[in-house]
């Protein structure tokens, strides 16, 4: 090919434009661009690269601001009739159907074109596209676009150990200043927010009134938005629509309760930050909460008793916020009223809810409404206005959690009973020379040991979980990884044993069990990663080996073993707070786990891998721990971290409990499970 022709996928625009009378009038589909930027990227042509990524990322927003704009015109220029009637409801539906295709398709040209992959979409969602951005800017040499590229990333995966240690490196860089870290994807509702409750906490108290009107503001602009992308198509899991067979009313109240859901899950979405699972802890009431303190601090009693009055809307009857409400009443020596909009999208919340309900009966599908500010915030007494006029009003600021989920402290226990008879205690805390440590033999039999090595034979993959890197930790050795997801998705689709993939799934519940109540913890464990993992000697390069097969690192905290510190920032996997290594062999030389002091050179234990062996210990500095070189064979293992946060729960787990779920109810897969195995780390 010659040197000046575009990449292949680059024809396919070609054509896609010859298609149409006018290439100019209509926007190229951005899984084209994505593709043609990758192949780009491996070709190390950066300037094109960043050409077509950049594209990729514009067509995406397009596309998206198109759909939602056209969706509310349409809705606006065919609304339902007050004399309603079936042909005049049908009239309308079809005559909005007419005018979105129009509206879309005039900006964005054939609608099929921008139908793309659901793994493009997961990378979108994923912002994977900026990782490739700020690798082809630091290419250029263009390090302040390399530095907002990789903030952008990193804020939807701050658990990527490397982006964390790239921006490390940008702050050093001559020409990147402070400003040039921004946020490309976020969020305008959670940008000001954030930004709100920054200079609430520095006492700043008139911008960030100005701040939290204006976060509140593109909430419900940005609810609006949500609501009209929910109109999209809907997967209906289970059925097999060439086989189709509901009746018209019963089809129409399937998608519509499912549209519906979308709509009424908003809530979550708007409150959820990039990158995590759970959204922030009573969002929405939040901004009224933080509102009327700051109103008083201002003595803008009015605004302040308005306020305070939404905030009941969602809390009826909580008590520090009733008592604040009889103070402002008090003072003004009148009553108030609580804000329109919020009062509408709570009565709009609770009719949907009614809908979902009557829904989930007919269609015989299970509903359980969400979570969506059932804590008012975890104050106490102190933190109040106090009733009466006497003057003194100290007011200490309502959100002390800083809106994340609180865990309450464990009272260090070792000791408890181990679930399963089989399982026998070799070494305790004490043996191990340390703290909140334990050895175990027996927690699976040699049969499962086996069974295991030969799935992950099966199923790994070199470099999974570390950005494809075969050999992310030395270069002696080939480390390959698969998680339960991934072996749950060879077991449907009969590339392994389904028994294989289920006992990977089970034995890590098992370790789960163990850990947390061999460590009398008095919350739940939930699993953070788990990862079926193998670590190859490479033939040929073992001579003269000083290096190890995993450095010396804790696994919450940033080792530093000339401060003898260990810092719980990231990038460091802070939430993680128990981990455990459960061998599958010994046949192989080298491969010691040890234990070390905060130095990282003085070894306090050492733990020899055999089948069916686990050494579990808490997640912090106080135990930094690595893994002596694999200088012949193959050790094989399962790794699990855990958190006892469930903000932080691993995804990919909770599809696989989903998915066992559907095995246990013999449910029908319709078209199959939808699963990323992509995990980067």
């Amino acid at each position: 090919m010659d040197g000046n022709s575009p990449p292949a996928a680059a024809w396919s625009v070609v054509l896609l434009c010859a298609a149409f009378s006018s290439c100019a009038a209509f926007l190229e589909p951005y899984d084209l661009l994505y593709d043609n930027a990758v192949q780009a990227f491996y070709s190390s042509d950066y300037d094109s690269v960043v050409r077509f990524m950049e594209a990729a990322l514009s067509s995406h927003s397009e596309v998206r601001r198109t759909k939602v704009r056209c969706r509310l015109r349409c809705q606006d220029q065919e609304p339902f009739d007050e004399t309603f009637s079936d042909l005049r409801f049908f009239d309308a539906v079809l005559r909005r159907a007419a005018c979105m295709d129009r509206c879309i398709e005039e900006k964005l040209g054939a609608q099929s074109v921008h139908k793309v992959s659901e793994d493009v979409v997961q990378d979108f969602n994923r912002r994977i596209p900026y990782n490739y951005l700020q690798l082809a800017y630091q290419k250029l040499n263009q390090p302040d676009k390399a530095a907002a590229a990789a903030h952008t990333y990193f804020q939807a995966n701050p658990e990527h150990v490397e982006m964390g240690q790239d921006l490390e490196q940008y702050k050093d860089l001559q020409g990147v200043q402070e400003e040039h870290f921004v946020d490309r994807e976020a969020r305008p509702h959670q940008r000001s927010f954030t930004a709100a409750v920054r200079l609430y906490d520095k006492g700043d108290y008139e911008e960030a009134l100005a701040l939290f009107e204006e976060a509140l503001v593109e909430y419900y602009r940005a609810d609006v938005d949500c609501r009209a992308l929910c109109q999209g198509p809907q997967r209906f899991e289970g059925h097999d629509h060439l086989r189709y067979r509901y009746s018209l009313h019963e089809l129409v109240s399937d998608h519509f309760t499912q549209v519906l859901h979308c709509e009424h899950e908003c809530v979550r979405d708007l409150a959820t930050r990039p990158g995590r699972l759970s959204p922030m802890e009573n969002y929405l009431p939040l901004h009224y909460d933080y509102l009327q303190f700051a109103y008083f601090k201002l003595d803008r009693l009015e605004e302040a008793l308005q306020c305070a009055l939404t905030y009941l809307l969602f809390h009826d009857g909580e008590e520090f916020m009733t008592d604040n409400v009889d103070f402002y009443r008090e003072v003004l020596g009148r009553d108030g009223e609580s804000r329109k909009e919020a009062a509408w999208y709570l009565r709009r919340h609770r009719q949907e809810l009614e809908l979902l309900l009557i829904g989930s009966r007919v269609m015989g599908v299970d509903f359980t409404e969400g979570n969506y500010w059932s804590s008012t915030g975890g104050r106490d007494d102190s933190h109040r206005i106090p009733s009466g006029t006497d003057g003194w009003m100290e007011y200490v600021p309502i959100s002390e959690k800083k809106n994340v989920t609180v865990v309450a402290p464990q009272q260090l226990k070792e000791g408890g009973p181990l679930v399963y008879d089989s399982v026998q205690l070799v070494q305790n805390s004490v043996a191990l020379n340390g703290t909140q440590r334990v050895l175990l033999d027996r927690v699976i039999s040699e049969d499962e040991c086996e069974e295991l090595r030969h799935l992950a034979h099966a199923v790994t993959m070199a470099g999974d979980g570390y950005r494809g890197r075969t050999s992310p930790h030395t270069p002696n050795e080939k480390f390959e990884g698969a998680t339960v997801l991934k072996t749950l998705q060879y077991g449907f689709e009969g590339r392994v044993p389904m028994r294989s993939a289920r006992l990977f799934y089970e034995t890590s519940e098992r370790a789960r069990r163990i850990i947390e109540s061999y460590f009398m913890l008095n919350s739940t464990l939930h699993f953070s990663y788990t990862h079926l993992v193998c670590r190859t000697a490479i033939t040929g390069q073992q001579d003269h080996r000083n290096d190890l097969s995993h450095p010396i690192h804790a696994d919450n905290c940033l080792l530093d073993p000339d401060a003898n510190e260990c810092w719980k920032e990231p990038p460091a996997y802070t939430y993680r707070d128990y981990s455990a290594l459960l061998y599958l062999n010994g046949d192989f030389e080298g491969g010691e786990f040890i234990f070390t002091e905060m130095d990282a050179k003085t070894v306090t234990a050492s733990v020899k891998p055999r089948c069916g062996r686990m050494v579990g210990f808490s997640s912090g500095g106080e135990n930094p721990h690595g893994v002596k070189a694999v200088t012949s064979g193959q050790r094989c293992a399962v790794a699990l971290w855990f958190t006892l946060d469930p903000l932080f729960r691993e995804l990919e787990r909770l599809q696989a409990d989903e998915v066992i779920q559907a095995l246990d109810t013999q449910s029908v897969w319709g078209q199959g499970l939808s699963i990323n195995p992509k995990d980067e780390l």
